[in-house]
């Protein structure tokens, strides 16, 4: 079912992890950012789309995650776009014979039958550095970052003022790092430093997972995710409750001790 955030901006959420697929509508259809999980969920987003006779006319994936690179035949044959190292790293990974097979081992067992894959990863490029989404509606500005996935990019819907954060700004997430990256902690931060830069400008936030926060929530997520980012920089203990005992989710600390072993072996190999 698709809930309304603010005029014109929709959010649709999947069972998976909260995962938020947004619309943004247009002059003649609208912008999908992120549509997923499943494709019976992703099917009754496009029948609901149709039931407001809004076509999609644009889709965008904030990064190259697979789960943020699905669609459905229901949304028709657009242009799907991602920044330049979005697209090249979701290409890479599809010029492997078995790419099936490599994402397949990722995906969560109680999903992965209903999971489509046949239109995964289809993404136009954006020429780097690009500003604002080439589409016919409210200008949505693109914030690129490169922390959590290569060519992560948040967007800000500047006419509704609301911010689509991607894989960050979590209440239910820890931040996640990009441990493949040379400075992962300093990549985050600076991702965290360019969401404070615009927070004045945004009244709500949309993550790709968990729930939609106003314009306090923002506030309180950056700097949550600040505290836990800079902790890890200092070695120390983040005093964050998305890791501990009462953690949301029951996988979240072993993620949390996960990433703090390769950042000691990403250490030592300096």
């Amino acid at each position: 079912m698709l809930k309304q955030v603010a005029d014109g901006v929709f959010v649709h959420e999947s069972e998976f992890i909260q995962s938020n697929s947004v619309v943004v509508q247009g002059t003649d259809g609208v912008l999908l950012i992120d549509p997923g999980i499943t494709g019976d969920e992703m099917a009754t987003l496009a029948n609901d789309l149709r039931e407001l006779g809004q076509p999609v006319v644009a889709g965008f994936s904030t990064h190259p995650d697979w789960d943020h690179v699905l669609w459905h035949p229901g949304f028709g044959d657009v242009p799907r776009y991602g920044t330049a190292r979005c697209a090249a790293s979701i290409r890479d990974v599809l010029s492997n014979a078995d790419w099936q097979d490599r994402i397949a081992e990722g995906l969560p067992p109680e999903y992965a039958e209903d999971i489509p894959m046949n239109l995964l990863g289809l993404i136009t490029s954006l020429p780097a550095g690009s500003e604002l989404i080439p589409w016919d509606g409210p200008a949505v500005r693109i914030i690129e970052h490169q922390a959590h996935a290569p060519g992560h990019a948040a967007l800000l819907v500047e006419e509704s003022r609301i911010l689509v954060a991607g894989d960050m700004l979590s209440d239910i997430l820890m931040p996640f790092l990009d441990l493949e990256a040379t400075d992962p902690l300093g990549d985050y931060l600076q991702a965290l430093l360019l969401f404070e830069s615009v927070a004045g400008d945004v009244v709500a936030v949309i993550p790709g997972h968990g729930s939609v926060g106003g314009a306090e929530q923002l506030q309180t997520r950056i700097q949550q995710d600040l505290a836990y980012v800079e902790a890890l920089l200092d070695g120390g203990v983040p005093d964050d409750p998305r890791v501990g005992p009462s953690a949301p989710l029951d996988w979240l600390p072993e993620v949390h001790q996960w990433q703090l072993q390769r950042l000691t072996q990403k250490s030592s190999q300096k």
